[in-house]
């Protein structure tokens, strides 16, 4: 089985963070399941972390176009499934509508984990402006958010922690976890990638008395699921319907090479 898993960051910009993705990635895969991990292009931006282009509804949409764009480069390479690897999960929906292989989100498969495990949830994240679209994400989910942990300088925390300085990222995911069972949560869930993969890393899977999940993993495990299920004849896509019927190949290439160039 192989599986696209497309990342919000551009590889190389922390030789740590890639090592980490390919580790963990790796690691809760099954045997005969390849974790392909793709990257935005390298001039998408020039400092290490891209938080500061997150916050804009205008740029999300494009990044979320882009990332529908692999999705359909993932199917027709051959792919099993496609995982958007960033919490606000760009491009899913575009993506399933696009593709017909299983797409997961990051999110997504949190948010609909903690509802089968009835949990509130208490999600900390270290970019404010991603607050918005991620709580709306899971409310339409239908999870039950109990609190959202937005980690006071908590770029320079994460930073550090790409240096390989992990105690103030520690001290300050700990903090954030404390108010987060002070509010009521059951469950703790990284908000973005990138600190969930230094948590794994550091083999945390519980703050302040709290289980913290592992949304990266979840999403591959999900992938692997849905993938296998229909390779078993148990589940399948459907094409009825305005958002899942598929036009004919002609008339798709047409549309790509008029809007798209090719």
């Amino acid at each position: 089985m192989r599986i696209w898993f497309q990342k919000h960051t551009v590889e190389g910009r922390s030789p740590l963070l890639d090592k980490l993705y390919a580790e963990h990635l790796g690691k809760v895969a099954a045997p005969g399941t390849t974790i392909e991990i793709h990257t935005l292009p390298p001039r998408t931006y020039e400092t290490e972390l891209p938080e500061h282009l997150v916050g804009y509804g205008r740029l999300g949409l494009m990044f979320g176009d882009y990332f529908t764009r692999t999705a359909v480069t993932a199917e027709r390479a051959g792919c099993d499934a496609w995982i958007s690897g960033a919490g606000q999960d760009p491009g899913l929906a575009a993506a399933r509508c696009h593709a017909t292989i299983p797409v997961v989100g990051y999110g997504e498969a949190a948010w609909h984990a903690s509802r089968l495990e009835r949990c509130r949830l208490g999600v900390l994240g270290f970019i404010p402006h991603l607050a918005e679209p991620i709580t709306a994400n899971l409310r339409a989910a239908g999870a039950w958010l109990a609190s959202y942990q937005v980690i006071e300088d908590g770029a320079f925390a994460v930073q550090r922690a790409l240096a390989e300085d992990f105690d103030p990222f520690v001290a300050a995911y700990t903090g954030a976890a404390a108010r987060a069972a002070a509010a009521g949560a059951q469950w703790l869930v990284p908000a973005e990638g990138i600190p969930n993969e230094i948590l794994v890393h550091l083999g945390i899977t519980e703050l302040h008395g709290l289980p913290v999940i592992d949304p990266g993993g979840l999403a591959v495990k999900t992938a692997e699921h849905l993938a296998g299920l229909r390779a078993l004849g148990i589940t399948a896509r459907s094409d009825a319907g305005y958002w899942n019927r598929q036009p004919p190949a002609a008339a798709i290439e047409h549309a790509e090479l008029i809007f798209l160039g090719g």
